[in-house]
């Protein structure tokens, strides 16, 4: 090895947001918000991921974190063993949460012998993640009736999956201190980098999660809110496109892995978690890949003349499918992805469905992690209702 390439390694140890993958984004904005033939397209978009996601994204965070934060996951722990009657449909109610910390619980204690196998097939069926916060905050009746869908389709799959496959965790705990104890020195080795930018992300939306949430409301309610406050449309435009493009820089500045997981999942938090903390980190999240989505819309017209709508409706009966592979990514990117798309009207409620019913959120990492296995006969499992749900729903009400 050269001198020159020991230097190259050298710097980069020493400051690895030079190799952080999340950075690429608000690079990305930068190059289009310096484009004349982009600018406008960008700013629209992303003023409207703040005021229309955003906004009311992180509302719902907080009082939902605020509501459960407190919640013992030894308790749940211990009701679960002590009620093994229960424990599965405790589980895909636990699933159903929007987040992923329910599904996280039950997994764990899996890999501990505490549950069922059972139960991590309902949970992993019956979660959607951080995609659920999205959906809730703008269609909550969808919400409502995909986590419905969830906890019925779950409990059935799980109490199916003990009666003829209940695989017990014992054949996988060798690898699990190993796991277990790799997994802590990553997270704790990145929470360490980005420590000051979390304090930061905290600061942020304490300061303008409530003027921001009025302004989202007025212009949900179509009042022209830029009267209001004595200025342009434009100038409405400009504010809400620098405070959506200040919260993605925190996404990107507050994690300095390469990895994969580093892009699709929520942010880990040392406890204890204060509602604050997990509130700021999770709406960040949710908001990149809103922009993710967003910009795929617009840039797609703007640069191919491609419709997007009209280019997934000439799916037909592939498109149920699409959405249910991409449910099976670990990580609730790609599933927040597939929710935006819904919620523009470019893929129908039986994708959203399938979706839903396939992906596993975050719980996925751990089960991978700790007892892969277990991890890819659960996702195999939870696959099943997913196209059967999917597909019922296409052919009978779409």
């Amino acid at each position: 090895m050269t001198t020159t390439s020991r230097t190259l390694l050298s710097v980069i140890n020493q400051h690895p947001y030079l190799i952080n993958k999340r950075v690429i984004l608000p690079v990305i904005l930068s190059v289009l918000l310096g484009l004349s033939a982009t600018r406008e397209v960008t700013i629209a978009v992303l003023s409207d991921a703040y005021f229309q996601v955003a906004a009311f994204v992180y509302a719902s965070l907080a009082l939902y974190y605020l509501a459960t934060l407190r919640i013992s996951a030894e308790a749940i722990s211990r009701f679960m063993n002590q009620h093994p009657v229960y424990e599965v449909g405790l589980a895909a109610c636990l699933g159903a949460l929007p987040g992923c910390g329910g599904a996280i619980i039950v997994v764990t204690q899996y890999t501990k012998g505490v549950t069922s196998f059972g139960a991590v097939v309902a949970v992993l069926t019956s979660t959607m993640g951080d995609a659920a916060f999205l959906l809730l905050a703008q269609s909550p009746i969808d919400g409502l009736t995909v986590m419905a869908v969830g906890v019925v389709v779950g409990s059935l799959t799980g109490l199916v999956v003990n009666k003829f496959h209940n695989y017990k965790p014992s054949d996988t705990l060798k690898d699990t201190a190993v796991s277990e104890t790799s997994l802590s020195t990553e997270s704790e080795a990145n929470l360490s980098l980005g420590d000051n930018v979390k304090r930061a992300s905290i600061k942020f939306w304490m300061a303008v999660a409530i003027p921001s949430l009025a302004i989202a409301l007025g212009i949900a309610l179509q009042l022209p809110v830029h009267q209001y406050l004595g200025i342009s449309a434009k100038s409405l435009g400009y504010i809400g496109a620098t405070l959506c493009f200040i919260g993605i820089s925190l996404w990107a500045f507050s994690g300095s892995s390469t990895g994969y997981a580093s892009i699709t999942k929520e942010e880990a938090i040392s406890p204890p978690v204060s509602w604050q903390e997990k509130s700021a980190l999770d709406t960040q999240f949710v908001l990149a890949w809103v922009v993710v989505a967003f910009l795929l819309f617009e840039l797609s017209i703007l640069w191919f003349a491609i419709d997007i709508t009209q280019l997934f409706q000439g799916m037909g009966l592939g498109l149920v499918a699409l959405a249910i592979v991409i449910g099976f990514l670990p990580g609730c990117g790609p599933q927040i992805l597939v929710t935006t798309l819904y919620l523009n009207g470019a893929i129908p409620f039986s994708a959203q469905l399938g979706n839903a019913i396939s992906n596993d959120g975050d719980a996925l990492f751990p089960a991978i992690a700790l007892s892969p296995k277990a991890a890819m006969l659960a996702t195999f499992y939870s696959a099943l209702p997913a196209f059967i749900v999917g597909y019922g729903y296409y052919f009978l009400f779409e």
